[in-house]
């Protein structure tokens, strides 16, 4: 069976970004001579230009317009740019359906990748810290969660996995069905009108359906607590490709195939286009690693300088 990726803790921490800073002749003279193609594999992404956050780096760490926190890019507690990196020159991506990620209480704000997406998705990525999260019992039939396990399913299954679902009215078993229905509701959505004549026309229509992905942000020993509450239960399981990671806060005697969560959220996107909008991918997502390559950058670079690889 895939074994999927999935270390979900990440981000660039204060002490990262304060050492490399200590190494700023050094780092000068790097920005200077780019690493090559093959010394940085995110190279070949089709971003927008990083030039903003060059500057950032320069003139070092700056308040958040909202806490006034001093900070490095952006405040990772309220989700904005700091002074230093205006907003306007921060790529947005549309994404081609909801994003709620769930984090670990005890997951360090500062080392979690999971801020990138809310940075440049906003209007399509929610981050709920546990145990306060929403109710998806009801919205099943449309609704996966991105968690290897013996059940879970490919991205390009999505479709025929989730026309189960919506046959059998959101239950994903007649046990399911059978429970007494659940008092606390968090209504994420308005409802959308159904059709009563909208019948199922093809697969494809179905893995469209799918409206929301659900990934958890924590260290992989952390997630227990988290991929074990009922509400999570019953949800469709999708596990990934297996890629390999560029995150530099790898964690220790784990495989690297496990992916910070800005990373297994790129992909599953990647994938998603593909596999089951059928689209041909030209990069539309890219820019979800805006802050992570240019971090993966800095860091080697800086690793580079002292001698460290």
């Amino acid at each position: 069976q895939l074994t999927m990726s999935l270390n979900s803790s990440t981000l660039l921490n204060e002490e990262n970004a304060q050492g490399a800073k200590k190494n700023t002749e050094c780092l000068e003279s790097l920005l200077q001579t780019p690493s090559s193609f093959q010394d940085n594999p995110l190279q070949q992404l089709q971003l927008a230009s990083q030039e903003v956050l060059e500057k950032a780096k320069k003139s070092g760490r700056s308040k958040c317009p909202r806490c006034n926190s001093s900070r490095m890019f952006y405040c990772y507690t309220c989700f904005v740019p700091v002074e230093t990196v205006p907003t306007k020159e921060i790529p947005t991506v549309k994404l081609p359906l909801k994003i709620d990620i769930i984090k670990h209480p005890n997951e360090t704000d500062g080392k979690s990748t999971a801020v990138h997406a809310k940075l440049l998705a906003p209007d399509d990525v929610t981050i709920y810290k546990y145990p306060c999260i929403p109710e998806y019992q009801e919205k099943r039939h449309e609704i996966a969660l991105i968690f290897p396990g013996p059940n879970s399913v490919s991205v390009k299954d999505i479709a025929f996995h989730l026309q189960k679902y919506t046959k059998k009215g959101a239950c994903a078993s007649d046990d399911d069905c059978s429970r007494e229905p659940l008092l606390k509701k968090a209504k994420i959505e308005p409802e959308e009108e159904k059709n009563p004549s909208e019948g199922i026309s093809s697969i494809r229509n179905e893995g469209t359906r799918l409206k929301k992905i659900i990934f958890i942000d924590s260290t992989w020993n952390q997630t227990n607590k988290i991929i074990t509450d009922e509400r999570l239960q019953g949800l469709l399981q999708i596990e990934l490709k297996t890629r390999k990671t560029c995150f530099w806060r790898h964690q220790k005697g784990k495989p690297d195939t496990y992916l910070s969560t800005i990373e297994a959220i790129y992909y599953f996107l990647v994938d998603y286009h593909q596999e089951i909008l059928k689209e041909s991918y030209k990069g539309q997502y890219d820019n979800l690693l805006f802050f992570f390559s240019f971090m993966y950058t800095l860091i080697k670079d800086a690793k580079c300088c002292a001698g460290k690889e």
